[in-house]
């Protein structure tokens, strides 16, 4: 009797934190105006890091939804992509020690940085997503961002917990 191996993938399930975190994503877009050279092509949210259900769940979005006139286009991998000219870089937990060299190689290129670790807003992030009283919120960073090279509204420091 012969045996064949089998290769068993982390399968995406239902996650309301995943969701949550990806609409919160599609919804900074309204706050950023990112540079004029970001402005043609596709709409890159360069997700580092592994998660299966962040990724369903912005491919999900990025099949029905557009920022502006450009189409949203998810790019997952487990370190950054120098190729990419992102305009979201997303480093989920796993991935955060890879902060400040993202941050670095990205500084005034017109990229937004989320990460989803404790700290990270002071570390390099613009946002960084906290769970308070089990309620998914966000860290804002405004010199993070614009030091990116955003221009960023004021309306979002009203929704975030700002962090200078």
């Amino acid at each position: 009797m012969a045996f064949s191996s089998l290769s068993f993938r982390q399968q995406p399930t239902f996650d309301p934190v995943s969701k949550g975190k990806a609409i919160f994503i599609y919804n900074f877009t309204r706050y950023f105006e990112w540079p004029e050279k970001m402005k043609s092509g596709n709409f890159i949210i360069h997700v580092i890091g592994s998660n299966a259900n962040i990724n369903q769940e912005l491919n999900k979005m990025a099949a029905i939804k557009q920022v502006g006139n450009q189409k949203l286009e998810i790019k997952s991998s487990n370190t950054i992509d120098i190729n990419l000219k992102p305009h979201i870089i997303y480093i989920l937990n796993d991935a955060s020690d890879q902060l400040k060299e993202v941050a670095l190689k990205f500084k005034g290129k017109g990229a937004l940085i989320v990460t989803e670790k404790n700290g990270l807003a002071r570390a390099g992030a613009a946002i960084n997503f906290v769970a308070i009283d089990n309620k998914q919120k966000f860290e804002y960073n405004k010199s993070n961002a614009v030091s990116a090279g955003l221009k960023t509204s004021d309306e979002l420091k009203n929704l975030a917990i700002a962090v200078d």
